[in-house]
């Protein structure tokens, strides 16, 4: 008998000096005592997929999920799961990453969303520039992504577009160029690390050296759900960018791992401004403790939580919305029980291309010329009374 370790307890048996292994594990160290046959083991890590799962035969041979309904569903909306995406979700079938990435058929049900909330396309001069705010553009760079978020806002051409080709990557560019008023460019998409690196170099190095252009981002879920893709190489590269801030796309504790929290660290120590972006998702992050944890390992990592998205109204993702005064709550949950540098700004994108609006907790209760009424963190109910000023002091 052979035991397993770092997992479930399993028998293996040796058959004609074969060790036959559970389906989906993988074999990382074997154990030998000699003197004692009894502690021999086979330490094992977690299930392991070294392919990417795309097919509902993926899902069943991997998961042993019931594939009924799926595929009509993958055939509107596709999927891609990476493979260490999956042995991430492989504990637990149906927690928070699987319901980030496996399909169901609520997709299909969702009549009342679009395709464009954000109208992103009226507000597209040029293939894969989006040009909202006066100041700053997003540059879509890529058109993929190692896994298929199923509630992304872009779900409209998620699997569906071929990756972004020479001619409208030099395109978006030379709008950079000639338009004067941009300050900031956001390389997003798709995940622009998705690019080859020198494909990546070559963007930054012509926006580079546009003198109006000031601030750099790169927006990814890489760091997090494919930590193998940012070499120590890449990040030596990229520090010839700043000020180049990267903005890292996470939703729930378990999405960290050892892998992760390394390229983080690395991340950090070569000088870029860490922010985090979380959306607000039904059945994955929407309760106070999930999101007072998730804040506090941004933290910790030395990831600054910058925005909480409330999800956009994109067709096949209405079962992944909660309301707008659960998003609230949460807000309350998290101010006062830690530091505001963890709290984030929950934000709403307005249809149509009306830009982002922060949601606040209701604080002010009543007010006149001559008092506040305010409501703390504890709930407690607490008068500021004004004074009269005739406003010349150091401010003017």
């Amino acid at each position: 008998m052979w035991l397993f370790t770092g997992c479930s307890l399993y028998t293996l048996y040796i058959v004609k000096s074969r060790i036959f292994v559970p389906f989906g594990y993988s074999m990382i160290t074997m154990r030998h005592n000699t003197n004692n046959p009894k502690e021999n083991r086979i330490v094992l890590t977690q299930p392991v997929r070294k392919k990417t799962l795309s097919t509902v035969e993926d899902l069943k041979n991997f998961f042993h999920l019931s594939v009924s309904n799926i595929q009509v569903v993958i055939d509107q909306y596709p999927m891609r799961i990476h493979p260490y995406v999956a042995n991430l979700m492989a504990h637990d079938p149906d927690g928070p990453l699987c319901r980030q990435f496996i399909p169901t058929i609520q997709e299909l049900y969702d009549n009342l969303g679009t395709d464009d909330p954000l109208s992103e396309n009226l507000q597209s001069p040029v293939r894969q520039i989006i040009h909202r705010y006066p100041d700053r553009v997003v540059f879509l760079v890529s058109n993929t992504c190692p896994s298929f978020c199923r509630f992304c806002m872009r779900k409209r051409f998620v699997g569906k577009q071929p990756q972004v080709c020479k001619d409208d990557i030099q395109a978006g560019l030379s709008y950079i160029a000639k338009t004067l008023t941009i300050r900031e460019v956001i390389l997003s998409g798709g995940d622009p690390f998705m690019q080859d690196d020198q494909v990546l170099f070559d963007i930054l190095d012509q926006i580079k050296k546009l003198e109006h252009v000031q601030i750099l981002r790169i927006h990814s879920r890489i760091p997090i759900l494919m930590p193998e893709r940012i070499t120590s190489e890449l990040i030596l590269q990229l520090r010839a960018y700043h000020p180049l801030y990267i903005n890292l796309h996470v939703n729930h504790p378990e999405e960290f791992s050892d892998a992760s929290q390394k390229v983080v660290e690395n991340l950090a120590d070569a000088g870029f401004p860490l922010g985090a972006q979380t959306v607000l998702l039904k059945g994955v992050n929407d309760h106070p403790e999930t999101m007072l944890q998730l804040m506090q390992k941004l933290l910790t990592l030395r990831i600054r939580p910058y925005y909480l998205h409330h999800m956009d109204d994109t067709q096949g993702t209405r079962h992944f919305q909660t309301s707008i005064d659960r998003g609230l709550q949460i807000m309350e949950r998290l101010r006062g029980y830690m530091s505001g540098m963890g709290i984030p700004q929950y934000m709403i994108d307005l249809p149509g291309g009306g830009g982002k609006v922060p949601l606040l907790p209701d604080y002010v209760l009543k007010r006149s010329s001559s008092v506040w009424l305010f409501k703390n963190f504890e709930g407690k109910h607490i008068e500021w009374k004004t004074r009269k000023t005739d406003h010349t002091g150091i401010y003017d």
